[in-house]
C-alpha cells in the first residue's frame, strides 16, 4: 500500500523524493520505496471571477454591487498571459494529481506544502476540488532536510487539527475577494475617468499607503527650527580633543545671542578636567532573524534590493535545504530545538579561523517558546551550501553570521566620559566629551565592516588644558526620514506603533502576534502592488507617495479601511482563528457587512476625479 504527498512545488518534491529513495522520475510525479511525490505550482486554483456567477457583471455598472455570491465557488487558476484561459500546465497538474489519488495502491494522502495558512490553503483547495475521500495527513516539519523529512513522517498529524490553520486561509481569501472585487470597481467607476485606469483597493494595500502618506505629510508639514551649540577644542601635551557646552541636559540652544555672549565670556580662558569617568559596555548582537528582519537587513545593507526579492531568495535557499522555513514572525528558536541548533553551530563552525571563541550555550535569548509563533527564527540548516550565486550568498550568509554571532563573546567597548569646566564670570561653564574604543570584538568578527571609534588623547582629572579654539556652529531641525523598505516593513509589522523610521539595527522588539498590517509572507507583496498601481515609486531607498496615491488617500470615503488599526485587528481575529480562539461565519459576517456599508458610502461620497487619461483636444 502506498503514500502520496503532495508537495508545494517541484524543488521540494525533489528534496522529499531524495530523502527517502524514490528514483523514478515521471511525468508530474517522482516514485519509489512505497511513496508517490507529487507538487502543485503554488495555487493550482482561484476564486471565480464576478462574470464565473453572471455575464452581466463584466460589465461594471453601480447597480451590480455590492456583490457578495450566496456560495463561493472556484476554478483552474488562469493564464498568466491571457486572462481568458486558462493555465493549461496547472490543468494538466491537476489531473495528474487526481489520477494519482484514485489509484488503488494509494491508501493515504501526506500533505507537504508550506505549513502556513497560504500552504495549508493550497492543499485545502485542491483535495476539495478532486472530492478527496482517503485519509489525509500533514507533514510538519521546519527544513527540507533528510533527516527532518524522515522524523516528520513518523510524526504526522491528522488533516482534522489543521481545521482552524485552514479556515483562516480561507476567510483571509474571501476578505480579500470580497474587499478587494466590490472597492475596487466601485472606486474606479466613481473617481476615474477614460480608459485602462484601474484604482486597486486592498484590505492591506490601503492602510500601507496610508501610512506612507502620513509620513509624506509629517515630511510636508515639518516646520524647521534652528539650534545652536558652543563647541570648544581643548588641547594638553598629548594632543586635543573638543567639548559640547551643555546646561542641565541641553546642549542645543535656540538663542543664538546668548550662545555668543557665553563664547565671548571664556574664550581665551583655560580649562579644568572637572571628571573623567571609564567604563567597559559590552554589545550583544540583534536577534535571530525573522523575515521582517532579513528584508530590513539586506535592503539597508546592499544595494539593489526589495524586500520581494529578499523573501524569493530566501524561499529558494529554504527550497534548497539550505536555511529554515523563511516566512516567520518570530526571532528565537523553540527551546526543543537545542540540539539540532548545536549540531548546525558545529558543521558551521569548522569553516571559521576563530571556531574556539564559538561556543553553544542555552541563552533564552535564542531558545525561548514564549517568543515563537509558529516557525522558529530563521537559521541555517546542517547542509553546507555549493554553487550559490552573489545574490543568494548574501542572504545565506547574513543568515548564518546572525545565528553563529550568538554562541560568541559580545564586542567589548571602552567608553570614555570627559567633563571639562572652564570658569566663566559668575559660574562655571562645563563642556562634555565623549570617546569610544573597540577593545574586543567579540562577534563583530564575523563582519568585514570597520567599527567607528572615537579617540580621546590621555588626561587626569584636574589637569589644565588650553582651549584651542572655540566656536558657534548653527543647525536646523531635520523632518522625519521617509519610509525605506526596511522600516516600512516594520511599521506594517507593529501597525505602525511607535516607529520612527529610523535606519538603525533592528531592535529586539516584542511583537503582538496577529496584530499587524498582513504578514511576513505578504508584506513584500503589499509593497510590490503599490509600486504597480502607481501609488508609490522608489527613489534610492526611499519609498515617495505619488499624486495619485495622495489623492486616493484623501479622496476615499471608507475611512475604517486606511486605518492601521481597524486592520491590525482584523489580522488579529485571523491569527485569533488560527488558534480556535475565533469564529469563521463571525469574521465573514463582519467583513460582508463592512464592504456593503462601505459601498454605500463610496456610491453617495462627493465624485473627486483621482485619475483622468482622456485625451485633452485642442480647440
Amino acid at each position: 500500500m502506498g503514500r502520496l504527498i503532495l508537495a508545494e512545488k517541484p524543488s521540494v518534491a525533489r528534496n522529499i523524493a531524495e530523502a527517502l529513495g524514490c528514483k523514478a522520475r515521471k511525468d508530474g510525479y517522482i516514485e519509489g520505496s512505497g511513496y508517490i511525490i507529487t507538487w502543485a505550482f503554488g495555487h493550482l486554483l482561484t476564486l471565480y471571477d464576478c462574470r464565473d456567477y453572471d455575464e452581466k457583471l463584466a460589465l461594471w455598472d453601480f447597480d451590480y454591487f455590492p456583490y457578495i455570491p450566496e456560495k463561493f465557488k472556484y476554478k483552474v487558476k488562469n493564464d498568466g498571459k491571457n486572462k481568458k484561459v486558462i493555465d493549461k500546465g496547472a490543468k494538466k497538474q491537476l489531473d495528474i494529481i487526481s489520477s494519482l489519488i484514485n489509484r488503488d495502491d494509494i491508501t493515504e494522502i501526506i500533505t507537504a506544502t508550506d505549513y502556513d495558512r497560504e500552504g495549508e490553503l493550497i492543499a485545502l483547495l485542491i483535495f476539495q476540488y478532486l472530492k478527496v475521500e482517503k485519509p489525509i495527513h500533514r507533514i510538519l516539519i521546519n527544513e527540507w532536510t533528510p533527516e527532518e523529512i524522515n522524523k516528520g513522517l513518523n510524526n504526522l498529524k491528522a488533516n482534522s487539527d489543521m481545521v482552524t490553520l485552514q479556515e483562516a486561509g480561507v476567510s483571509r481569501q474571501l476578505a480579500d475577494w470580497v474587499i478587494g472585487i466590490n472597492f475596487t470597481a466601485v472606486a474606479t467607476m466613481k473617481y476615474t475617468r477614460g480608459r485602462g485606469n484601474l484604482l486597486n483597493i486592498g484590505r492591506v494595500l490601503m492602510p500601507t499607503l496610508k501610512l506612507i502618506y502620513d509620513r509624506e505629510m509629517e515630511i510636508k508639514n515639518f516646520k524647521s527650527e534652528a539650534f545652536h551649540e558652543l563647541i570648544a577644542t581643548f588641547e594638553n601635551q598629548a594632543g586635543s580633543y573638543k567639548g559640547k557646552f551643555f546646561h542641565g541636559n541641553n546642549d542645543k540652544f535656540s538663542n543664538k545671542d546668548s550662545v555668543v555672549r557665553l563664547k565671548e565670556e571664556i574664550e581665551g580662558k583655560e580649562g579644568r578636567i572637572k571628571s573623567k569617568k571609564v567604563e567597559s559596555k559590552n554589545e550583544y548582537p540583534p536577534a535571530l532573524f525573522n523575515l521582517s528582519n532579513l528584508q530590513g537587513f539586506i535592503t539597508s545593507k546592499f544595494n539593489g534590493w526589495t524586500a520581494d526579492k529578499v523573501l524569493k531568495v530566501a524561499q529558494s535557499l529554504y527550497e534548497k535545504k539550505y536555511i529554515t522555513y523563511p516566512r516567520t514572525e518570530s526571532t528565537a528558536l523553540e527551546e526543543s530545538l537545542k540540539d539540532k541548533a548545536k549540531n548546525v553551530l558545529e558543521v558551521l563552525k569548522k569553516q571559521l579561523p576563530f571556531k574556539d571563541e564559538i561556543i553553544f550555550n542555552e541563552s533564552k535569548k535564542v531558545f525561548n517558546n514564549e517568543k515563537v509563533e509558529s516557525h522558529s527564527a530563521i537559521i541555517p540548516t546542517y547542509v553546507i551550501p555549493k554553487g550559490l550565486d552573489k545574490e543568494e550568498w548574501e542572504v545565506y550568509n547574513s543568515i548564518k553570521n546572525r545565528f553563529v554571532s550568538q554562541f560568541m563573546e559580545p564586542a567589548q567597548y571602552e567608553n570614555t566620559e570627559i567633563i571639562t569646566a572652564v570658569q566663566g564670570e559668575k559660574y562655571e561653564r562645563l563642556f562634555s566629551t565623549k570617546g569610544r574604543i573597540l577593545k574586543n570584538k567579540g562577534w563583530l568578527k564575523l563582519y568585514d565592516e570597520e567599527k567607528k571609534e572615537e579617540l580621546l588623547p590621555p588626561v587626569n582629572e584636574n589637569e589644565e588644558v588650553k582651549i584651542e579654539d572655540i566656536k558657534v556652529t548653527s543647525k536646523k531641525s531635520k523632518p522625519p526620514a521617509h519610509y525605506t523598505e526596511k522600516t516600512l516593513l516594520k511599521a506594517m509589522e507593529t501597525c505602525g506603533k511607535g516607529n520612527k523610521s529610523q535606519e538603525g539595527e533592528e531592535e529586539d522588539s516584542t511583537i503582538l502576534y496577529g496584530y499587524s498590517i498582513g504578514t511576513a509572507a505578504t508584506r513584500a507583496e503589499t509593497i510590490n502592488k503599490l509600486k504597480f498601481a502607481g501609488y508609490i515609486v522608489t527613489k534610492g531607498k526611499s519609498l515617495l507617495i505619488t499624486d495619485i496615491g495622495s489623492k486616493l488617500i484623501e479622496s476615499f470615503p471608507v475611512k475604517e479601511l486606511m486605518d492601521t488599526d481597524y486592520t491590525g485587528r482584523l489580522e488579529k481575529k485571523l491569527y485569533d482563528m488560527e488558534k480556535g480562539n475565533y469564529n469563521k461565519d463571525e469574521f465573514l459576517k463582519e467583513i460582508f457587512n463592512f464592504t456593503k456599508i462601505g459601498v454605500m458610502k463610496m456610491k453617495r461620497s462627493r465624485p473627486t476625479i483621482i485619475n483622468d487619461t482622456r485625451e485633452v483636444k485642442e480647440n
